[in-house]
């Protein structure tokens, strides 16, 4: 099943403080891969769960399936993605 992606608008703010280059991999990336995969992709547990996370390199995608759209929460480097 295909997933429509949708962001939710504060993700702007996380792409904007990622150098342009890997916002725009990124960016590509989900768009080619996370519509089809997303419901395959791990889940977060403790305070996150029922969210889940897409990696790409050293970044996260943190989302949520909301019936059939995939809603793009959060996108930080791995380091600091989970505080």
């Amino acid at each position: 099943m295909a997933f429509r992606i949708a962001f939710k608008k504060s993700v702007s703010r996380d792409l904007k403080k990622i150098d342009e280059a890997q916002a725009g991999r990124i960016l590509k990336k989900i768009k080619s891969d996370l519509p089809e995969k997303a419901q395959d992709l791990p889940g977060l547990t403790g305070k996150f769960s029922g969210l889940r996370k897409f990696g790409v390199g050293d970044y996260r995608v943190i989302f949520t399936i909301i019936e059939d759209t995939v809603l793009i929460l959060r996108i930080s480097h791995r380091q600091g993605i989970y505080r």
